[in-house]
C-alpha cells in the first residue's frame, strides 16, 4: 500500500461519522503529513492528562462562559499555549502533536486543543470560521461568548470583530456586500468537524504549494478532495501536482473531470492548454 493510500484510508476512518467524529483522531491522521508514523495515542494522552489538570478548577455552578475562561486561563497561563507570531507559517503550526508539544499553534490548531479538552471535562465549545482567523463559542451562554485562541483565549467582542472583518476584506479584496452588519452574522457560523479539517487541509496545502513540498502538498489535496470530492479547485490543484510529479495519467484524469465540472472558470482556458501538452505528451509515449 502507497503512503498516500495509507494516509487516505486513516482519514476516511477517522472522518466517517461526520460532524460526530472526533476532532482529535482527524487532526492527528492530518499531522501524519508531516510525521508519517505518527501514532496518535501519545497525543490523546496528552489532551488527557489537560483535561484532568483543569478539571479540579472547574466549578459545576459556574456559568459555561465562567468556566471556559478557567479553562482558558490553564491552557494559556498556567500551561503556556500561545500564538506562534514569529513563525506563523510554520506547518507545525497545524499539527495537532506538534501544537501539543511545542505549545504554539495558529489559531484553529489552539482552538482544536480548547475544543477537545473542553469536550472532556463537560465545556462545551464549538469553532467559528471566522475569516482568517480561527475562533471559538462557548455554547450555553445566554449571548454569543466568543474567545480568540490565538490571544490567550481572550474574550473577543463584536465591535472588534467588525473591524477584524473589515480588515479582512479590504486585505483580500473580497467582496463584503457593502454591509459588515450583515455579513458579520455569516462570518460567525459555527464550523463542524468535516469544516474544521477541511480549513486545516486548506492552510497546509497554502503553505506546501508556497514551499514547493509537491509531495506533501499531493497528500494534503488528496486529503481534501476526500472531504470535498467534485471540488474542481482541489481537482485543478491535484492535477497541477500529479504533472510536476510526472504522474501524467492521473493529471490527465484531474484535468477533464475539473473542465467537466467546471468548464467556464477562469483557469479553465490555462487548464485546456495543459490538457492538450500532456495529451501529445500521452501519444507521444503511447507511440
Amino acid at each position: 500500500m502507497s503512503a498516500i493510500q495509507d494516509l487516505r484510508e486513516r482519514f476516511a476512518r477517522a472522518t466517517v461519522a461526520g460532524d460526530e467524529a472526533g476532532l482529535a483522531p482527524g487532526a492527528l491522521v492530518v499531522a501524519r503529513i508531516g510525521h508519517p508514523e505518527l501514532a496518535p495515542e501519545p497525543s490523546l494522552a496528552a489532551l488527557d492528562a489537560l483535561a484532568d489538570g483543569v478539571r479540579p478548577h472547574l466549578l459545576a455552578s459556574d456559568p459555561p462562559e465562567r468556566r471556559a475562561a478557567v479553562l482558558a486561563r490553564y491552557l494559556f497561563e498556567e500551561r503556556g499555549f500561545h500564538g506562534n507570531s514569529d513563525d506563523y507559517y510554520d506547518p507545525r503550526n497545524s499539527f495537532l502533536n506538534d501544537v501539543l508539544e511545542r505549545r504554539t499553534g495558529i489559531p484553529i490548531a489552539l482552538a482544536v486543543v480548547m475544543i477537545e479538552i473542553g469536550a472532556r471535562v463537560g465545556v462545551r465549545l464549538e469553532g467559528v470560521g471566522f475569516p482568517g482567523h480561527f475562533l471559538v463559542r462557548v455554547s450555553g451562554c445566554r449571548d454569543d461568548h466568543l474567545l480568540d485562541p490565538f490571544f490567550g483565549g481572550r474574550a473577543i467582542g463584536y465591535d472588534e470583530l467588525r473591524e477584524r472583518l473589515r480588515a479582512f476584506y479590504a486585505a483580500s479584496d473580497a467582496p463584503s456586500g457593502g454591509n459588515l452588519q450583515r455579513a458579520l452574522p455569516q462570518a460567525l457560523q459555527a464550523a463542524g468537524t468535516l469544516e474544521i479539517l477541511r480549513r486545516m487541509l486548506a492552510n497546509l496545502l497554502a503553505i506546501y504549494r508556497t514551499r514547493d513540498a509537491h509531495d506533501q502538498a499531493l497528500a494534503t489535496v488528496e486529503l481534501l478532495l476526500l472531504l470535498c470530492p467534485d471540488a474542481p479547485e482541489y481537482l485543478r490543484l491535484r492535477g497541477l501536482l500529479y504533472e510536476q510529479l510526472e504522474c501524467f495519467a492521473s493529471a490527465l484524469a484531474d484535468f477533464r473531470r475539473y473542465l467537466a465540472l467546471a468548464p467556464g472558470a477562469a483557469t479553465a482556458a490555462e487548464i485546456r492548454i495543459h490538457l492538450e501538452r500532456l495529451a501529445r505528451v500521452a501519444d507521444t509515449t503511447l507511440h
